[in-house]
């Protein structure tokens, strides 16, 4: 049916004139109310940890990981970048989201940072240097007025007179290893009584020596003692994940670099093991989200309970893990996941590992709690070529077996180990040790290599090998891509005697950094990843606002 012509005018008219009104009426809204649009976002997405097993399964976010190998020397002397985080509230308002499901990409923006350029000395940290800003909803003894200004206390005043007496102190140590790393000579010229780091083992000698004195001077842990064993403040010494155990039970003594005063810390430890978060909680019938929650609920124990994680978004903050979970356990808190720095052996830069932040935490096997003997045959005694034995973990490991098991003589490659033969007394008649990764990238087979005194070969994707910002791996190791498995008797063969004389006494030299020693003696393993970590703390500079 067809309206008359005057009644098709009032109709569109009247249709012109409330969208009209409409239009007045929102702009006038949100003239008055800019942020009631947005106000409604936050309750959309703070869920709280119950609707937790409907979420998504984690899923890494992409990663450049063209970044994550070395640095040239045009980009270390360069500087480092200023990160400004992005403003947010307390842990428990903006953070608790996080829980439910996978992380979401939060790049922070940057701008130039003029004053530190530590790591141009001792490797391939990427220039990162991050600045945070108070985030708001610490708990201090301060006061806002209806105008927005602080009041602050004179506990507060001391708080921030403590963190700008550790930045300083930061300022100069960046400094003075600047200056080291300018001497090019592969001898340090520090005087030491116990150990002088020289020759192209490592990165800069000289920078590493002048970082680590720095460190043994003036670094300081504090440990939140919130949680209780065995998934807080234990882990495993035994096994695959010793080398997590051993530092958290050798941090616990308080032998080293430990400090009950939070406000003198350069960094702080959170000191849940994932290894038994794993044993004790997760089960078969229960899917692997189920470790999340626990990280979620400490974190926001200790972050409505002290100000420190508020303060800086994380980023001097500290978790460590040798189990394949940990970068899983560390995405359930986006703050944790980007932020802070991550000690992992799964060291994978295609599933979210950034050296500029993260450090490699090697993987050593102790089956009974000891090492099964240093050292091995001389080289002219070594006589395999290479050697491997392991199981059918992961695709690297079914190329190597489809590949070498039972084909060479020169390389030995078993998935069952021969009866009546010693698998340790074969590492060390061999000259190279295979060393493919497993289901993940790390493997205990670099470390079990360098105890032997053989040299590893690294077969691996998107692997980045323990200290690597110190230590030059180049100098003692071989690596090979996945690629060219079926060349690996082509490659090491090719390698000159001399050569591989050169690399053998390098492995020897790098042993002393990977032996876990109780107590623990300088530049061993757990002084190395202490350092690895302070290396970090000096990429980061925390301020008040």
């Amino acid at each position: 049916m067809r309206l008359p012509e005057n009644h098709t005018f009032s109709f569109n008219f009247m249709v012109l004139l409330i969208i009209l009104i409409s239009s007045l009426i929102l702009a006038f809204v949100s003239g008055f109310f800019p942020s009631l649009s947005l106000a409604i976002v936050p309750t959309i997405f703070s869920a709280s940890s119950d609707s937790y097993q409907e979420k998504p399964p984690y899923s890494p976010p992409p990663v450049n990981t063209s970044d994550s190998t070395e640095i040239s020397e045009a980009q270390v002397l360069s500087g480092p970048v200023q990160i400004q985080t992005p403003t947010s509230k307390n842990f428990s308002e903006a953070q608790v989201a996080s829980s439910v499901g996978p992380v979401q990409n939060q790049t922070p923006t940057s701008k130039n940072f003029s004053e530190a350029q530590v790591v141009s000395s001792v490797g391939p940290i990427q220039n990162q240097t991050a600045t945070s800003k108070n985030l708001g909803g610490e708990k201090v003894d301060a006061e806002l007025n209806y105008n927005g200004t602080e009041k602050v206390s004179n506990s507060t005043n001391q708080k921030d007179k403590k963190l700008k007496m550790i930045e300083a102190r930061l300022a100069q140590v960046r400094s003075s290893i600047k200056e080291a790393s300018k001497v090019r000579n592969l001898t340090s010229t520090h005087h030491d009584p116990e150990y002088v780091p020289r020759g192209p083992v490592y990165r800069n000698p000289n920078a590493f020596h002048r970082s680590y004195l720095e460190m043994e001077k003036v670094f300081k842990i504090f440990v939140y003692e919130e949680g209780e064993p065995p998934i807080f403040h234990d882990a495993p010494c035994k096994n695959i994940y010793s080398s997590e155990g051993r530092f958290i039970h050798e941090i616990e003594k308080r032998r080293h670099y430990r400090t009950d005063d939070p406000d003198e810390a350069f960094v702080y430890f959170l000191p849940f093991s994932v290894a038994m978060l794993v044993g004790y909680i997760y089960t078969p019938t229960r899917v692997v989200r189920s470790i999340g929650p626990p990280v979620v609920d400490y974190l926001q124990t200790v972050s409505e309970k002290y100000p420190f994680w508020n303060r800086s978004l994380g980023l001097d903050h500290f978790m460590l893990s040798c189990h394949d979970w940990g970068p899983l356990a560390s995405s359930f808190v986006p703050q944790l996941y980007h932020n802070s720095i991550r000690v992992l052996c799964n060291a994978n830069t295609s599933e979210g590992f950034k050296p500029a932040k993260d450090a490699t935490l090697p993987e050593i096997n102790l089956v009974t709690g000891e090492i099964a003997g240093l050292g091995g045959y001389s080289p002219s005694r070594r006589n395999i070529l290479a050697f491997f034995a392991g199981g059918h973990h992961g695709y690297i490991r079914y190329l190597l077996f489809q590949q070498w098991k039972d084909k060479d003589q020169d390389v030995q490659v078993y998935d069952e180990f021969p009866r009546g033969a010693s698998y340790y007394n074969m590492l060390r008649r061999s000259r190279f040790c295979l060393c493919p990764s497993g289901y993940e990238v790390a493997s205990p087979r670099i470390v079990e290599a360098i105890f032997a005194e053989c040299v590893p070969v690294l077969i691996s994707d998107s692997y980045v090998p323990p200290f690597s910002d110190v230590l030059n791996w180049k100098s003692f190791s071989v690596q090979i891509d996945v690629k060219d498995i079926a060349n690996i008797k082509k490659i090491l063969m090719e390698i000159p005697q001399r050569q591989y004389l050169r690399m053998q006494r390098r492995v020897k030299i790098v042993q002393r950094h990977f032996v876990p020693n109780d107590p623990p003696k300088r530049f061993d393993v757990f002084h190395m990843i202490t350092h690895s970590i302070w290396l970090r703390r000096l990429n980061v500079q925390v301020q008040h606002q």
